[in-house]
């Protein structure tokens, strides 16, 4: 019975409780304790606020160059083990630099394509050509027959600045005619995934994507000053680094690529070695690296200049070489190592151009005036 008393004791209070505060005042109902306004009231922004001088900048820059930005399609086929032709699209941008309907975008974005169609950005499609390839600088030129085309301004990409304000315009993941903005991180050289080098390339943290390939890179008067062409990231997407080839290193090879459908490629007309260390104190030569001169074409560039090859037979291994021809060390005062510097020399060049290459005729150190030919007189 004391057990008992406490829990009466409890349940009439509660009871009390529930009869005071609720069954008292009516049936159970919902409470709405917050209450509903008549109407909201929320701080609006004033309208029409003027745009600050950097916002009417960007907004100028866009609405001056998205008319001449396009989308690029290119179809083409590949051969797979079990279902044998396979066609596979590709994307990518590019922009209009005449009134022909020339369009510059880099090779990779058109490499190996049977159909290509450019979409602009009126929403128009129409068939490309392509015109030329440049695939060492990762350059094209494709054409379309459409009327009134706004070209581009091609500006200068010498004496750039880390720190300038750029603009990269394109079609990320498709989606055309977007404008991100950045600034130039650094010029650096850097290499393509398919190992060709970028030299002076453009580093930006404006952001670039999978489809902004071969679309602009814009200095703040709305100038292209590059060739938007890859990207340095973990997650094939934009991590703040992307590259850019400098546009005037599209200049230097516009003209071949419409005129001839390719780049004249200088040659000096020779046929050579590289020289390791090692090779050049077994052999006695004067400078431990550089290019051996083997054979010259006859009448070439170099033969013309009076460059020498081998006369005498010798074998590395089981390969036979000519020895005692001119060893090659430098071409216009940039060190020559090996193929790789010789083709890098090259690439900065045009048949026709005059060069400095210094080189040693057994002990002696020599330099003579090289007009380059065409890659053609190589041997």
């Amino acid at each position: 019975m004391k057990l008992l008393r406490p829990v009466l004791v409890a349940v009439i209070l509660a009871g009390a409780f529930f009869y005071f505060t609720t069954y008292s005042k009516g049936p159970l109902r919902s409470t709405n304790w917050m209450g509903r306004p008549s109407k909201v009231e929320i701080t609006e922004a004033a309208g029409g606020a003027a745009l600050d001088d950097e916002e009417q900048n960007n907004i100028g820059v866009y609405h001056k160059n998205i008319g001449s930005i396009v989308n690029i399609t290119s179809r083409a086929v590949a051969y797979d083990f079990f279902y044998g032709l396979v066609p596979q699209e590709g994307q990518g941008s590019g922009f209009v630099i005449d009134k022909e309907g020339h369009i510059l975008t880099n090779y990779h974005v058109i490499a190996d394509a049977r159909q290509v169609k450019v979409t602009l950005h009126n929403g128009s499609s129409y068939p490309a050509t392509v015109i030329g390839t440049d695939r060492a600088h990762d350059l094209a030129v494709i054409q379309i027959k459409a009327p009134n085309l706004p070209a581009m301004v091609l500006g200068d990409s010498r004496n750039l600045q880390v720190g300038q304000k750029v603009y990269a315009i394109g079609n990320p993941f498709g989606l055309s005619g977007t404008m991100t903005r950045g600034i130039v991180s650094s010029i650096r050289e850097v290499r393509e995934p398919d190992g060709m080098k970028i030299d002076d390339a453009i580093q930006t943290d404006a952001a670039i994507n999978p489809g902004n390939s071969g679309g602009p890179l814009l200095n703040w008067r709305g100038e292209v000053i590059g060739i938007n062409t890859m990207i340095a990231s973990n997650v094939g997407q934009s991590a703040g680094i992307g590259f850019a080839i400098p546009i005037n290193t599209a200049k230097a090879v516009l003209n071949d690529l419409v005129t001839l459908g390719r780049v004249r490629r200088p040659a000096l007309g020779v046929r050579t070695i590289p020289i390791t260390p090692e090779l050049a104190q077994q052999m006695g030569f004067a400078s431990d690296f550089g290019l051996l001169v083997l054979q010259v074409a006859p009448g070439g560039a170099a033969d013309r200049a009076g460059l020498r090859g081998g006369t005498e037979r010798a074998y590395i291994g089981n390969s036979a070489i000519m020895l005692g021809g001119d060893l090659i060390v430098a071409i216009d005062g940039e060190k020559v190592e090996d193929q790789q510097d010789y083709a890098q020399v090259m690439n900065n060049h045009r048949a026709g151009d005059t060069v400095r290459v210094s080189f040693y005729r057994g002990k002696k150190k020599m330099e003579v005036a090289v007009t380059l030919g065409e890659a053609r007189e190589q041997v």
